[in-house]
């Protein structure tokens, strides 16, 4: 288990996610909005994207990759981003539309309909990753971001905990596939549950066309 850090070794890992942000403030840009994704792999639900614009000196203990931190540590930060953040949004786009124009094109979606919602309009956007599409607004890709930026790992932390919410909600819906488990990536239970009980309304059926074939 990693040593726990002190709270200035803490308050410098912060300010080094924050070196992204504070060199693009350097150069007159005020409002900068992180924006990050959950859930391009699962076989089910909807694609979440989520931005966030936080003030200059932003301080968030333990802030870092959603994919880093356990589910409760997420669900904590969730109240806190939201908290601290200038602004926030969080979006999806939902199954039947991935399937409609692909996961890669619903996750631009989904990431530009999060900046789009955000009650401040930012300057200028930094998104996880290494590729979007129809973004109007100045922006830049970071390959892991969510790892370098603290705007982004932010976005990353709403998004999966949005989506992790709705995906639980809907294993009371559809108990059989045991979603609270798996949260609809394609563990070996469930894809023995959806070669038992045949899809639910959530799955995504282009996912599910090598597994079950012409049947989906």
């Amino acid at each position: 288990m990693p040593r726990k850090l002190t709270e200035d070794e803490e308050r410098a890992r912060v300010a080094a996610m924050s070196e992204i942000e504070n060199l693009l403030r350097a150069r007159g840009i005020r409002y900068i909005a992180g924006v990050d994704e959950a859930g391009r792999g699962p076989l089910a639900g909807p694609v979440y994207a989520a931005a966030v614009i936080f003030p200059e000196n932003a301080f968030i203990a333990g802030i870092n990759d959603s994919k880093k931190l356990s589910e409760k540590k997420r669900e904590e930060l969730f109240d806190v981003i939201t908290e601290t953040a200038l602004a926030y949004s969080i979006f999806s786009v939902d199954e039947k539309r991935i399937d409609e124009i692909n996961i890669l094109n619903a996750t631009f979606e989904a990431m530009n309909g999060a900046v789009n919602n955000l009650k401040i309009k930012p300057d200028y956007v930094i998104i996880d990753g290494n590729g979007i599409k129809d973004m109007e607004i100045p922006h830049e890709t970071v390959v892991k971001g969510d790892a370098k930026s603290i705007s982004i790992a932010a976005a990353s932390i709403l998004a999966k905990v949005s989506r992790d919410r709705f995906i639980t909600a809907m294993a009371e819906r559809y108990p059989e596939y045991g979603f609270e488990k798996h949260k609809g990536y394609g563990t070996k239970a469930h894809t023995e549950a959806i070669l038992k009980y045949g899809p639910c309304p959530i799955h995504r059926r282009t996912f599910l066309k090598k597994l079950l074939g012409d049947k989906s």
